[in-house]
């Protein structure tokens, strides 16, 4: 039985709640899966695959993700492994995939980590649920883009039936 483990870096839970729904559907498919905050990542070495997701928070990676990464680079590299970014961005069909979404071109530069599966989803808008702070600077960025300013706004982008897919994908890779 393959021992997967999918880390996380979230801020307002999108990612985690991702990350939770992957983790579900490869205990479905009888994988022994352990979920974990990048913050409190248990020893690598005794995982057979690896599976990180990051969102993004005012247009960048929480710098804990590139740390960790850089210490652990080497393991990481031995096993099947893949990377995923979570972003407000990636609900447009023109950024989303890795290919085309700035921030995971930024990270794969940043990183000098070339994960063997990448993936980019849409994240969830909720201005309800942000400080003032974010709130403004969120609604000012979606006024830029063109997206929803309203204050109400509550709007899950993520693409479930992608995320199911990119987890069958990891599930199966070698």
């Amino acid at each position: 039985m393959n021992k997967t483990l999918i880390l996380f870096s979230s801020v307002h839970g999108q990612t985690r709640k991702i990350c939770e729904f992957m983790a579900k559907r490869l205990q479905q498919q009888g994988q022994n899966v352990t979920l974990a905050a990048i913050s409190e990542a248990p020893e690598l070495g005794e995982f057979d695959r690896i599976l990180i997701g990051a969102s993004i928070r005012h247009g960048k990676h929480n710098p804990a993700v590139y740390d960790f990464i850089r210490q652990h680079q080497a393991l990481l590299d031995t096993k099947p492994n893949g990377f995923f970014s979570v972003s407000l961005v990636a609900r447009k069909p023109a950024k989303n995939t890795p290919e085309t979404n700035p921030y995971m071109q930024a990270f794969l530069a940043k990183s000098g980590w070339r994960p063997k599966l990448l993936a980019v989803f849409g994240g969830n808008l909720n201005y309800q649920g942000y400080d003032a702070m974010d709130r403004n600077i969120i609604r000012f960025i979606m006024w830029i883009t063109k997206g929803p300013t309203d204050p109400n706004t509550c709007v899950e982008y993520t693409d479930w039936q992608k995320v199911a897919a990119f987890t069958d994908k990891f599930a199966t890779a070698a």
